[in-house]
């Protein structure tokens, strides 16, 4: 398994994403780029939606890209990279390609929750060898933090604002891990940019299987999550800690969660830091929401919970 040597030794032979590029001060997304590059051992083809990572390591005349790369529209990275996979299988049994060379579709939330949905479960459904990364920040953050349906339930968005109306996104967010499990692929898993070497284990594990891999990993944006720059790291370990965002995989329907809080904090202590949530520490109002908020989480980790139990073959006890 990677660890945190072996990982810089293998950007020490190959940069794969390099320095230079204009995301914003302490954004989490190229930790998680550079992350899943380099576990990768292979040569790697990449495709790229449109968003935040596309705009930022592509502007011309320069590029952070050190491997092949392409530029997709918001919602195909999925159809892209399943297109390009479906050629190299074809110049392989040609006798063209030897080598193993993998690709891997990177997105943001609105490109895979939204916008890329379609192409997504095409892709999965019809079983492409490729690995599909959503970076997870929770909202359309390129253009000027419109809520998805990825963001959380009262979080403030430009185009989900706090009033007398509505206080923030008033739906659930989506469960896309859950969605693409149901796809029956045979591996997805859910990370976060707080423990990278949990995100690059999992990466290596999904290479041995042939066929579609997903990951969800959780990426703070600062601009729109209204932090300290300085804090994505520290933002994106209280979502793990406080069990919002639990870090698990489903290997060929087998579920596992790969860390477990020994002492769960609240989800409040998560939500407080942030601007977006600002609202909800008001009024008895925003303390019932709370609460709301805090039941859904725990029901969301008694579910899962059980299907690593039911799903892996553990039995209950007692």
């Amino acid at each position: 398994m990677p660890n945190i040597k072996t990982l810089a030794q293998r950007e020490e032979k190959q940069v794969r994403f390099t320095p230079g590029h204009t995301l914003c001060a302490g954004c989490a997304e190229p930790m998680v780029v550079r992350t899943v590059l380099n576990a990768i051992p292979d040569p790697v083809v990449v495709a790229n939606a449109t968003g935040c990572l596309e705009v930022a390591s592509s502007r011309y005349p320069g590029s952070a890209w050190n491997v092949p790369w392409i530029h997709v529209a918001f919602e195909n990275a999925a159809a892209v990279i399943a297109g390009l996979e479906a050629a190299y299988k074809a110049l392989k049994r040609a006798g063209k390609i030897t080598r193993t060379i993998r690709f891997v579709a990177f997105a943001g939330d609105g490109g895979t929750y939204d916008i890329g949905l379609q192409a997504l479960s095409g892709t999965l459904e019809r079983g492409h060898d490729i690995l599909y990364v959503c970076i997870n920040n929770e909202a359309y953050m390129n253009t000027g933090v419109q809520r998805s349906s990825a963001t959380p339930r009262c979080a403030a968005a430009t185009t989900s604002p706090v009033g007398e109306e509505i206080p923030g996104k008033p739906q659930d967010r989506k469960d896309l891990t859950e969605i693409v499990v149901s796809h029956h692929i045979p591996y997805v898993a859910q990370a976060s940019v707080s423990n990278l070497i949990d995100l690059a284990n999992k990466v290596e594990r999904s290479l041995q299987f042939t066929g579609p891999k997903f990951f969800n990993v959780l990426a703070t944006c600062p601009l729109g999550w209204r932090t300290p720059r300085a804090s994505a790291i520290d933002q994106a370990k209280l979502a793990v800690e406080t069990r919002y965002w639990p870090l698990y995989e489903v290997v060929e329907g087998k579920y596992r969660i790969t860390y477990k809080p020994k002492k769960p904090l609240p989800v409040e202590e998560w939500l407080k830091t942030q601007g977006r949530f600002r609202h909800l520490f008001r009024d008895e109002k925003g303390k019932e929401r709370i609460a709301e908020f805090q039941a859904a989480v725990d029901r969301h980790w008694e579910e899962l919970v059980k299907k690593e139990q039911c799903l892996s073959g553990v039995q209950e006890q007692g």
